[in-house]
């Protein structure tokens, strides 16, 4: 009997506050989805830092006679066959290094003209113009300024770059826009937990004769707080019920079918259905959790009757 009373009182509460209620539920949905979306962001940041840093290189470019002509760290000339064999004989010394991959001018003209053939300055070039290089994969991708206090400087290198840096950059974009979609976040949870609080205090004050009644006639507090309680919990439910909606059809139309960006960006490693998945309790319950407990904690004064 107390608890169909209970849920009977949960019914007509929320047909009370149909207005109040819906914005609840969408202020929940809404700040639980970009919850949910912050942390797949991370999930994906973290996936592709695992794929592209394993794949990082280190590159020794060497001076040709151009660089010879224009470029002081060449001041010397163009590298000679001893200096090269005396850079590969040191790489191949050094514990940090994995594994080395040299190119000629002749391969490296070659990788040019098929990244950017449609370049106005890919007709003028010649493979007498691009440099040999070291292509270094390290034991470890964090190691590369050890490689650049050997060889940065020396004579035949013209300079030493490290494709992480690259990467930090574009990572560190993306963390930003995490930060960002995280703080949005938070203004929406805050919005939604004082949706929350007034909605429950307006249903409190709209039946304060009734919890007046109950509680001269000996109902104790929590059975006065539940229909309430659980009032802000149902809607908040509801709301992470379209939180994860919204994570599902966005992984499935961005990822898997409509812009389908698994088949157009295929040099990334998208997050799979199973880090979707993982979330969608977290998201169930802290839409369950966070309305009852702002609702408990709202309604302590109104048990003063």
């Amino acid at each position: 009997m107390r608890a169909q009373f209970v849920v009977s009182e949960i019914g007509v509460g929320l047909r009370r506050n149909l207005t109040m209620t819906f914005a609840v539920i969408v202020s929940v949905a809404l700040s639980l989805a970009l919850f949910g979306g912050s942390l797949l962001m991370s999930d994906q940041v973290n996936n592709m830092k695992g794929y592209w840093y394993d794949k990082v290189n280190v590159s020794v470019f060497l001076c040709n006679k151009s660089d010879a002509e224009s470029d002081p760290n060449c001041a010397k000339g163009a590298v000679t066959e001893d200096q090269k064999k005396q850079i590969m004989s040191d790489l191949d010394e050094m514990a940090v290094v994995e594994k080395v991959t040299y190119e000629s001018q002749d391969e490296a003209y070659k990788h040019y003209k098929e990244q950017f053939g449609d370049s106005p300055l890919a007709s003028s070039l010649t493979p007498d113009q691009m440099q040999e290089s070291y292509r270094i994969k390290l034991q470890d991708p964090e190691k590369y300024q050890v490689i650049a206090t050997a060889f940065d400087g020396r004579d035949g290198v013209q300079s030493v770059q490290d494709q992480k840096g690259i990467l930090d950059n574009l990572f560190g974009l993306l963390n930003g826009m995490n930060w960002a979609a995280r703080a949005v976040m938070a203004l929406m949870l805050v919005v939604a937990l004082m949706l929350i609080v007034n909605t429950v205090r307006v249903s409190a004050f709209s039946r304060r004769r009734e919890t007046g009644i109950m509680r001269l006639v000996g109902a104790s507090g929590f059975y006065i707080q539940a229909p309430f309680i659980m009032e802000a919990a149902v809607a908040g439910l509801i709301g992470g019920g379209v939180a994860c909606g919204f994570l599902v059809i966005a992984r499935y139309f961005i990822i898997d079918h409509g812009l389908a960006l698994s088949e157009k960006l295929n040099l990334i490693n998208f997050i799979g259905w199973d880090a979707v998945l993982t979330k969608l309790p977290l998201i169930l319950a802290t839409s369950l959790l966070m309305p009852a407990l702002a609702a408990f904690f709202a309604l302590r004064k109104y048990l003063k009757v």
